[in-house]
C-alpha cells in the first residue's frame, strides 16, 4: 500500500511538472513581435509616468504581480471586478493596488494593437519595469498568457501568504503553486521597496499591557520610532517603509536589515531570526545580505518561475478588452 501511495505521490508530481513545462514552452519573449511590435515600449512609457507621479506605485505593480500569480496562476483575475473578487478577499482590501495604472496601460496597448494583448501580460510586463526603473535588475519577461473568466476571492483568502504566518506556513504556500525555499527568500526581497500599513505590524510592538514590545526580534530603536507612527489603538491605515534605508531603491539592502533585526513585518524577520530559518533560510539571507549580484541573479529567476505559474495559453481564457471585466 505504501509503494502504491508513493508511485501515485510521483505519478501526480510528474504530471504537473510536464503541464508546466507545457505551458512554459508556449510562453514566448518575443510572442508580440509579430501583432503588437511596440509593446514593451508603450508599457515601459505608462509605468515610467506612473511611478513619476508616486514612487510607490512601482511596489504596488509588483505587489499585483505576485498577488494575481499565486491565485488561480498569472491571469489577471485580480483586476476582475464584482463582490467576489480577489480584489474584496482579507489579504487584497484596500491593500493591493495599481488597478487604475493597468487600466491606462491597456487603453494605450489597446490604441496600438487592439485585441491582442491580455491584461495578465500587461502586469507581468509592468512588474518588470516596476523593479528595473527602481534600480532593479531586469529579464525578458515570457509572453502569451490569457486573461482568465472567474475570480477566486476564496482561494485569495486562503492561498496568499500572509505577515502574521509561521515559516512553515508561507513556505507551504509558495510550495502550492510549484516555488521553492530559494523563491521564498529572493521574492522577500521585494520588499526592498514599498510601504505596509501599521495594522500589518503593530503586533510587534507592543505587549498586553500596552507598553513593551512582544516582538524581541525587533531592533529597539525601530520598535521605539515605530510605536510613536503607529501607537496603541492608532490608525491602522498609517503606512512605513518596508525599508527605512533605501525606501525607493531596488536593492539587497532588505537581507542587510533582517541581519541588524529591522525587518518590518514579522514574515519578513522570520526569515533570518525564527527557529525554522536556521535550517532553512537563514544562510540564503545571509548570502543576499552580501552579495546583490547573487540576489539579483536569483530574484530574476524566481520572478520567471513566479510568472509561470498555471498560465493560460492557446484557447484558454480570452484576451479581455478591459482589465476588470470579461468580454460579453
Amino acid at each position: 500500500m505504501k509503494m502504491s501511495n508513493c508511485l501515485n505521490g510521483y505519478s501526480w508530481l510528474m504530471t504537473f511538472l510536464m503541464l508546466c513545462l507545457v505551458a512554459r514552452s508556449q510562453l514566448a519573449t518575443d510572442f508580440y513581435s509579430q501583432t503588437c511590435p511596440n509593446l514593451l515600449q508603450i508599457v515601459r512609457k505608462q509605468v515610467q509616468s506612473a511611478i513619476k507621479t508616486e514612487m510607490r506605485m512601482a511596489a504596488s505593480l509588483l505587489r499585483l504581480h505576485f498577488h494575481d500569480c499565486f491565485v488561480n496562476g498569472c491571469d489577471a483575475s485580480v483586476c476582475l471586478d464584482g463582490s467576489d473578487g480577489e480584489k474584496f478577499a482579507a489579504p487584497n482590501l484596500n491593500s493591493v493596488r495599481g488597478f487604475e495604472v493597468v487600466d491606462s496601460i491597456k487603453t494605450a496597448v489597446e490604441s496600438a494593437c487592439s485585441g491582442v494583448v491580455s491584461c495578465a501580460d500587461i502586469i507581468a510586463i509592468a512588474a518588470r519595469d516596476a523593479v528595473l526603473l527602481s534600480g532593479g535588475p531586469t529579464w525578458k519577461v515570457l509572453l502569451g498568457r490569457r486573461d482568465g473568466l472567474v475570480a477566486n476571492q476564496s482561494g485569495a483568502n486562503s492561498g496568499l501568504p500572509s505577515p502574521f504566518e509561521s515559516l512553515a506556513v508561507i513556505t507551504a504556500k509558495f510550495v502550492a503553486v510549484g516555488l521553492n525555499l530559494t523563491d521564498v527568500v529572493s521574492l522577500s526581497g521585494a520588499h526592498t521597496i514599498g510601504q505596509a500599513k501599521c495594522l500589518l505590524f503593530s503586533n510587534r510592538l507592543f505587549n498586553f499591557s500596552g507598553t513593551g514590545a512582544p516582538d524581541t526580534t525587533m531592533e529597539d530603536t525601530m520598535v521605539s520610532d515605530l510605536q510613536s507612527l503607529c501607537p496603541l489603538n492608532g490608525d491602522g491605515n498609517i503606512t512605513a517603509p518596508l525599508d527605512r534605508n533605501s525606501v525607493d531603491l531596488f536593492d539587497n539592502h532588505y537581507y542587510k536589515n533582517l541581519l541588524n533585526e529591522k525587518g518590518l513585518l514579522s514574515s519578513d524577520q522570520i526569515l533570518f531570526s525564527s527557529d525554522e530559518a536556521v535550517a532553512t533560510t537563514k544562510t540564503r539571507v545571509e548570502q543576499y545580505s552580501n552579495d546583490s549580484t547573487l540576489f539579483f541573479a536569483d530574484f530574476v529567476n524566481s520572478m520567471i518561475n513566479m510568472g509561470n505559474i498555471h498560465p493560460l495559453t492557446g484557447s484558454s481564457g480570452e484576451i479581455r478588452k478591459n482589465c476588470r471585466v470579461v468580454n460579453s
